[in-house]
């Protein structure tokens, strides 16, 4: 579990159990949603190969020391693929080595950003090179408008760099350009330093910013080439491509298309209550990828289905404390507020200048005073009837649970099947759940 910062005490008279206690928590049934599951069956073949075209491979001269990203985002594989990236550098002559590329996370300290790289499985022993994690930046130039760039010294001070990252729509702004190689050179490889130049003006800004701060940084840096990775509605490996500097603004809007039209979503357009089993980073950057559960922290994107409550359970072992995202929820848990490790947390919203994510949502000492909450609080229901989704996180949406009063919409759809009849949750004496299903 999770490293736990204190043991809280809450309801202490009883009061708030009493209230919440008159509604019902309602028998709920696991259900399947059907998605596209094509996906790499090898992933060190494809990179090899994608290292093998003549354009790529003519980028890397023998004693080359390249310097090669690593974020802070959950990638399927992702400690494979670097392996593999490490290995065919090598095979060219290059001397790699591995920098954590990742903004402010990690609780913008080196040693935070080294142990989300342990916590992927990617070490110096893993990977059979050096990880050169430090906060230190260098300013490579300006923005048109007077703003600096930034990039981790370490890199700049390499032969060259390679860029790996996942491509996908962002979690609070829409642009030609979302979360890929242009945001990871722009944000990950500047450290906090660049992060929060790049987010200085907010996210109303950020499609234009990404792109200038992007055309500086590959101005002025040798970026040798990018490793694009999209994953399908399972969160796994569907494609991996070698990108020159020069394809990167193309070829990423044409890859973050498909990514779009991959992701999965929650079939059910529109219900009371959403409960979420765990948010953490290994998830999204926001905790819970708001392009699933509908809730963004800012005006500047939107999509997904429509509800009343949100209730947000725990955080992942791998989030380390970091429980940004949970303040877009209504309802929460002593569980989630007694691992919230707000040294880690703060970091990342004071950089990016969105605080909604970190704000402290309404704590109930019990999963099942949460659900209770949700249920009571919501306006215009039978709330012996209500409509609840609960997903375990929004990287696995393939098998969800629905309360009784959604099963028949479940019956009509043809994406969605029935695994089980409804029965009850299995609460524990504290009135908690497992989150094994």
């Amino acid at each position: 579990m999770s490293n736990t910062m204190r043991n809280s005490v809450w309801d202490r008279h009883g009061v708030i159990g009493a209230i919440v206690g008159q509604c019902k928590v309602p028998r709920m049934a696991r259900v399947t949603q059907t998605f596209e599951d094509n996906r790499l069956k090898d992933i060190p073949g494809t990179i090899a190969k994608e290292f093998q075209k003549p354009e790529i491979a003519s980028r890397i001269k023998p004693g080359m020391r390249i310097a090669i990203t690593a974020g802070s985002r959950g990638i399927a594989h992702i400690a494979e693929i670097t392996k593999e990236i490490v290995k065919q550098i090598q095979t060219l002559g290059g001397k790699p080595f591995i920098f954590p590329a990742m903004g402010s996370h990690g609780g913008a300290t080196a040693e935070g950003q080294r142990e989300v790289l342990e916590s992927y499985g990617i070490t110096e022993k893993t990977m059979g090179v050096p990880i050169i994690s430090s906060m230190e930046t260098v300013v490579i130039g300006h923005t048109p408008e007077g703003k600096p760039v930034y990039i981790d010294k370490n890199a700049h001070e390499a032969d060259g760099i390679v860029v790996v990252g996942r491509i996908k729509p962002h979690t609070a702004f829409r642009g030609t350009w979302e979360s890929g190689l242009l945001k990871m050179m722009v944000i990950g490889m500047g450290k906090q330093k660049g992060a929060e130049s790049c987010h200085d003006e907010g996210f109303g800004r950020m499609a234009y910013n990404v792109e200038v701060y992007a055309d500086v940084i590959m101005a002025k840096t040798n970026i040798l080439f990018g490793v694009g990775i999209v994953e399908n509605a399972f969160d796994d490996t569907y494609l991996i491509e070698a990108i020159l500097p020069s394809q990167f603004k193309k070829r990423e809007a044409e890859l973050l298309e498909l990514a779009k039209n991959l992701m999965p979503k929650i079939l059910i357009p529109k219900f009371d209550i959403l409960i979420v089993d765990r948010i953490g980073k290994n998830f999204s950057g926001d905790g819970a990828d708001p392009n699933i559960t509908g809730t963004y922290a800012t005006p500047y994107a939107s999509g997904g289905p429509e509800f009343q409550r949100y209730v947000i359970l725990d955080l992942s072992d791998e989030t380390h404390g970091n429980a940004i995202g949970v303040g877009m929820a209504d309802f929460t848990t002593k569980r989630v507020f007694d691992k919230t490790d707000f040294d880690a947390t703060y970091p990342n919203a004071l950089t990016a200048t969105v605080v909604m994510g970190v704000k402290m949502p309404m704590v109930l000492k019990s999963d099942r005073e949460a659900i209770q909450a949700a249920i009571f609080c919501c306006t215009g229901i039978d709330k012996t009837k209500p409509k609840i989704v609960r997903i375990k996180n929004t990287s696995h949406i393939d098998e969800i649970i629905v309360s009784e009063a959604l099963i028949e919409e479940v019956k009509r759809h043809p994406q969605m099947k029935l695994l089980e009849e409804p029965k009850e949750l299995p609460f524990d004496r504290e009135g908690n759940l497992s989150f094994d299903w």
